[in-house]
């Protein structure tokens, strides 16, 4: 399967292309989007990697990410996806996709985000998800409160790398 595109009132959300990087690599590389995240800035190496194992996962999995951009101005905003990230957490949730999003802070505040998680669940419960989680640094208010809008509840905290990481739970 390939990434579909899809489209809001203000923004087309569309698989990743190399042509990417240098936007994935502004906004991965910000010091204020690697706080929120809790994690430390990744080298352009390291982006590229992510940018490939986005486009790999729909073939594989059937669902993914996707790149936010402004319909108006074609101006690179973010991502949204889901994956299935496998990652080592204690309790463990493979098998069920995980969502994310991240967007350049300069946006922040302007709703982008809400509406392009909003259109990834509304595809994602098109075909028939029906569960999907996320996990958010403690420190993290603007995605928890964003999570809490698009329908997730808090499932307790889990581990993650040895750091306590809060874990929330959406059903269609």
């Amino acid at each position: 399967m390939t990434a579909p595109t899809l489209t809001t009132a203000r923004l087309t959300l569309r698989p990743h292309r190399p042509s990417d990087l240098d936007e994935m690599v502004e906004m991965i590389t910000d010091p204020a989007f690697t706080a929120q995240i809790g994690a430390p800035p990744a080298t352009r190496e390291e982006v590229w990697h992510r940018l490939l194992r986005y486009v790999a996962h729909w073939p594989v999995m059937g669902f993914g990410h996707w790149v936010v951009r402004e319909t108006a101005s074609g101006a690179y905003l973010g991502e949204v996806g889901l994956m299935e990230s496998r990652r080592a957490t204690s309790p463990a949730f493979e098998g069920t996709p995980e969502a994310a999003w991240g967007f350049l802070p300069r946006v922040h505040g302007q709703g982008y985000a809400a509406e392009a998680c909003a259109a990834m669940l509304g595809w994602a419960d098109g075909r028939g998800i029906e569960r999907t989680v996320c996990i958010i640094s403690p420190g993290n208010a603007p995605s928890i409160r964003l999570a809490e809008r698009l329908g997730y509840s808090s499932a307790g905290e889990v581990r993650y790398r040895d750091a306590p990481i809060l874990f929330f739970e959406r059903r269609r």
